[in-house]
Formats: C-alpha cells, sequence, structure tokens
C-alpha cells in the first residue's frame, strides 16, 4: 500500500457533518467525474473511496447508484470502481458551483475531496517531500492554491501537459496538510520518519563540519611546523623570545593539536599560563618574522 492510499483510506473512515460531506463529496466530483446533462460518471480506483462517495451519494441525494467493479490490465493489475448517476443530475450540477466556502472546517473538507479525488503525497521515506493536487483548469487550480495559501501552505501552480499540478515541497508544511485532512496515524508515521531523517541529516551535517575543522587543523598545524623549521635552518629561531619558543617546542611536540589543546598542555606542563588566543598570537609574531626574513 503505498503512502498516499494509506492516508485516503484514513480519510475514508473520518466522520463529518451533514455540510462538510456535502463539501467533500461536491469537491470529489468536480475534480473526478465524467459529467453531462444526463448522467455522471465517476471512476475510483480506491476501493475505499468509492464505498465513501457510494455513501455520501446516498446520504445526500437519495438516488440509485449503478455500480461495475472493472479489471483493468496494463503494467499491473488495477479494480476500478465506476459509479453511475443519472437521477437528480441538474441539482448535483448546481451545486458543484457552489465555491462559496464560510468556515475553515468546509474548507478543509474542500481539501479532503480534491485530494480523495486528485492528490497523492510522497512516502517521506522517499528522498524528497511532495504533496500534489492535479486538475484540469487553471480556476480549479487557482481555488485549491488559494485555500492552501490561506492556511499559510505555499503551494504553487505548475502547468503540465495534461492540466495544472498544485505542489507542496516543504515537509513542516506536508505534515500539516496531513494534520488538517485528520489521517492522524498517518501523520504519525509521516512525523516518525520525518524526525528520523531530519536527525540523520544533522549527525551527516555535524561529521562533515567535524572533518573539515580536522582537515582545516591539519593544514595549519602543517604549515605552522614548516614556519618553524624554515626560521630554524635559517638561524632565525634565535631571535624569537622565550614564549614563542616554549610554543614552538609544543607545536612540534604536539602536532595534531588544536589551539586549545596546546594551550591546556603548556599551561598545565609548564610556569607558562596560556590562552587559545594566546597561542594565535605567538603564530602571528611567527609569521611576522618570516616576512620580514623573506622581503629584506
Amino acid at each position: 500500500m503505498t503512502f498516499t492510499m494509506r492516508i485516503k483510506n484514513e480519510i475514508t473512515n473520518l466522520d463529518t457533518n451533514v455540510i462538510e460531506a456535502l463539501t467533500e463529496l461536491n469537491t470529489f466530483i468536480k475534480y473526478n467525474a465524467t459529467i453531462t446533462n444526463q448522467e455522471i460518471i465517476l471512476y475510483v480506483e480506491n476501493a475505499s473511496v468509492a464505498r465513501r462517495m457510494y455513501k455520501l451519494i446516498k446520504q445526500a441525494y437519495a438516488i440509485q447508484i449503478k455500480l461495475t467493479i472493472r479489471q483493468q490490465k496494463k503494467f499491473n493489475k488495477t479494480t476500478i470502481y465506476i459509479l453511475e448517476l443519472r437521477e437528480k443530475i441538474p441539482e448535483i450540477i448546481k451545486n458543484l458551483d457552489n465555491d462559496n466556502l464560510d468556515s475553515d472546517e468546509e474548507k478543509i473538507s474542500f481539501l479532503r475531496g480534491a485530494f480523495l479525488a486528485s492528490g497523492s503525497i510522497n512516502d517521506p521515506k522517499t528522498n524528497r517531500y511532495h504533496a500534489e493536487f492535479l486538475v484540469k483548469k487553471r480556476s480549479e487550480a487557482n481555488i485549491i492554491n488559494k485555500i492552501l495559501n490561506g492556511f499559510s501552505l505555499h503551494s504553487k501552480i505548475l502547468k503540465r501537459e495534461k492540466g495544472y499540478m498544485i505542489y507542496l515541497k516543504v515537509s513542516e508544511e506536508i505534515s500539516d496538510l496531513i494534520k488538517m485532512f485528520g489521517a492522524v496515524n498517518s501523520l504519525f508515521y509521516y512525523e516518525d520518519i520525518r524526525i528520523y531523517k531530519d536527525h540523520k541529516n544533522m549527525v551527516n551535517r555535524l561529521n562533515n563540519c567535524e572533518q573539515a575543522n580536522v582537515e582545516k587543523l591539519l593544514k595549519t598545524a602543517g604549515e605552522q611546523i614548516k614556519n618553524i623549521e624554515y626560521l630554524m635552518d635559517n638561524d632565525l629561531y634565535i631571535l624569537l623570545d622565550d614564549k614563542t619558543k616554549i610554543i614552538c617546542d609544543y607545536r612540534l611536540k604536539y602536532k595534531e593539536s588544536s589551539y586549545q589543546e596546546l594551550a591546556d598542555i603548556i599551561s598545565l606542563e609548564t610556569n607558562y599560563k596560556i590562552t587559545k588566543s594566546g597561542i594565535n598570537h605567538h603564530f602571528r609574531k611567527i609569521n611576522e618574522l618570516m616576512r620580514k626574513h623573506q622581503n629584506s
């Protein structure tokens, strides 16, 4: 079962009031059905969604529904549930044109219906976070996009070959969308994976940062050792003061130590109490002496 199917199955088990149920149903029909003046046909691949729409249609309109179950064999075996409506068509079509959503509950029901009809959300285990609605008309895309943005979900619209895609890419916003749907179990699953991935990414970043710091430390220490050896080879070491010589001696002894580690060792093993910034000051003096000699 895909993550999208998991969410849709959970949505279909939610209890809603009459207004929310009618909003969800009308939205589903608008974005899913083939509509003429004589009939409305719904094609549904998810059994739970088909059962919910069948139930909502019965509750809202009390009409007969012809249900056909068809096996479709292309790449994978797929079951298609076909719901055919031939009664009260003008009334149903009239209700589809009502986009005046007065409450947040109605707007959320609208989004649920649109998601059941044409939405999907990537499993958080995949490499990218992605939620989308696919619709045929730009006007339909604008409505969904406006509602999502009204809930501070920063969706965008993209023109596709056969319609328009309204999509979200931010993991936190997709989590909020699942929460709005009322799919609590799917939300817990999504958050568990997202937290794990975020923690893993943070650990990787810290490891990369630590590795970069180690490489930088080793490079700096190597240059300092070369500078000290240069001073010794050119009879310049004698020009250094006693405290700077202590720093040099300990750098040659502890080739891979950081400034802080050098400061701690020197402070512990000698009478010279020094800080990390003090270590850095002495190496600046060494560099200055080298520059003067090289430029003379």
